[in-house]
């Protein structure tokens, strides 16, 4: 054997024993990684990154899209025009130009770009991008509402706030691959888990990706996007109303965190329930009493009946509820308790006295969560349908005479299953279709 190979077999040994030693001892084998730097990660460039779409007004003709860049762009547009089967490259798109806004962060200062579609055609798939006249975004599509009762679809998430890149990613993925066509995005609160790290929202638009720049998202603000130090702890996020654009049909001084929107046979409202709850009744009758929409259905974040005693909310509970029974909302979609619990029909009572009317009459409160942070359950009378422990995402459909709720898993699969029908006094008939699934209770 030459010298050359009995000094290659030599030293082989020794890394041999050597780590073989250093696993003994506990020592690691090789330096671990560094760890990736937010403010690296995240900070914005010239390139448009956190593109998404939501609702601003009538969803038939009208839509929004925000984006991000770097404070180096200081004039953006949005360029529109309707989706064919022929490449883009010979369109004439529509060049809008962008409101602009400055956010500092934690991490950095960016600008945050704001264009309204309007005067658009009900029931069209249209194409659009965003940049600065050199750097553009991709090619997206969103499609518009129909103006008339059509039957739609929309995704509901409970609270997705923590680990949301690693986590909560694949429960936003499943959904999609579940509904690609929903009309929205629905998200009832703590989308975060910290109000003021702009990394986490960073993570929310990576989980979401293109989707969000496809399908419009709607959101209700939670205790996460709330922070500030006692007693103003009452200062709602930067990032809310740089990065959506909702209806500012609310309240004075809630404007885009407390709004509605007409959708096809749906009157869609969200509510604020961290804040000002009174001023919200106020206008919440109006909202529910004028319209003639054959369904109500309402967001917020904390529960009207939570899934557990010890989180009650029993204000909101008495100054919301009475209305929800007396306009006939169907339907109630809530997060906060991470985990998941849906009602039979829950109608008109004392506050604190919920009447189960197995048949007819009342309304359907739903609460869930989509991320891994999950809380324990406890007993309720009222509850039909629970699971713990368990990341979940819904799937409404909803026609004129008829709402279909799924539950379905992380993982896809369905665990809780309901339609709704109305009787000839308006009042709704509750079908469970609760699937042979063990209960996660």
């Amino acid at each position: 054997m030459s010298a050359a190979c009995t000094w290659v077999r030599a030293f082989g040994e020794r890394v041999v024993l050597g780590g073989v030693f250093a696993l003994l001892v506990g020592w690691p084998l090789f330096a671990e990684p560094p760890k990736a730097d937010p403010a690296e990660v995240y900070r914005p460039s010239l390139v448009p990154d956190r593109i998404l779409l939501s609702i601003p007004g009538d969803p038939s003709r009208t839509m929004a899209v925000t984006w991000r860049t770097s404070t180096v762009i200081e004039q953006a547009w949005a360029e529109i025009t309707r989706a064919t089967a022929e490449p883009l490259s010979g369109s004439t798109p529509r060049r809008i130009p962008a409101r602009t806004e400055r956010l500092e962060t934690d991490l950095f200062e960016a600008h945050y770009h704001t264009v309204i579609f309007e005067d658009l055609a009900p029931q069209t798939r249209y194409a659009y991008r965003v940049g600065d006249g050199v750097n553009w975004s991709p090619w997206h599509h969103f499609q518009t509402a129909s103006d008339k009762p059509e039957p739609f679809r929309f995704l509901y998430f409970g609270d997705a706030q923590n680990d949301i890149a690693s986590h909560w990613s694949r429960v936003i993925r499943e959904a999609f691959q579940t509904e690609p066509r929903a009309a929205f995005l629905l998200h009832a609160g703590d989308l975060i888990n910290r109000w003021n790290r702009d990394a986490e929202w960073g993570e929310w638009h990576a989980a979401g990706g293109w989707i969000n720049g496809c399908i419009p998202s709607i959101a209700a603000a939670g205790n996460h996007e709330y922070g500030g130090v006692p007693p103003l702890s009452s200062v709602l996020t930067p990032n809310w109303r740089a990065q959506f654009e909702f209806p500012r049909n609310g309240p004075e001084g809630l404007h885009e965190t407390v709004y509605y929107f007409d959708y096809q046979a749906a009157r869609i409202v969200v509510l604020n329930s961290n804040l000002a709850f009174q001023e919200q009744a106020t206008w919440l009758e109006s909202v529910l009493r004028d319209h003639d929409r054959p369904w109500t259905i309402v967001s917020m974040h904390h529960p009207i009946y939570s899934a557990r005693p010890g989180r009650d909310n029993p204000v909101i509970r008495s100054l919301w509820k009475p209305l929800f029974d007396r306009y006939r909302v169907a339907l109630v979609l809530q997060g906060h308790d991470h985990s998941y619990m849906r009602s039979g029909l829950l109608g008109e009572s004392a506050p604190d006295e919920p009447i189960q009317r197995q048949m007819s009459g009342g309304t359907v409160y739903v609460i869930s969560v989509s991320g891994p942070k999950m809380y324990d359950l406890g007993w309720q009378p009222f509850t039909r349908r629970a699971a713990r422990n368990t990341q979940m995402y819904q799937v409404i459909e909803v026609a004129v005479d008829k709402l279909r709720f799924e539950a379905r898993m992380a993982d896809g699969r369905l665990y809780d299953a309901f339609h709704l029908t109305r009787n000839a006094d308006g009042s709704v008939q509750l079908h469970d279709e609760i699937p042979s699934v063990p209960d996660r209770r």
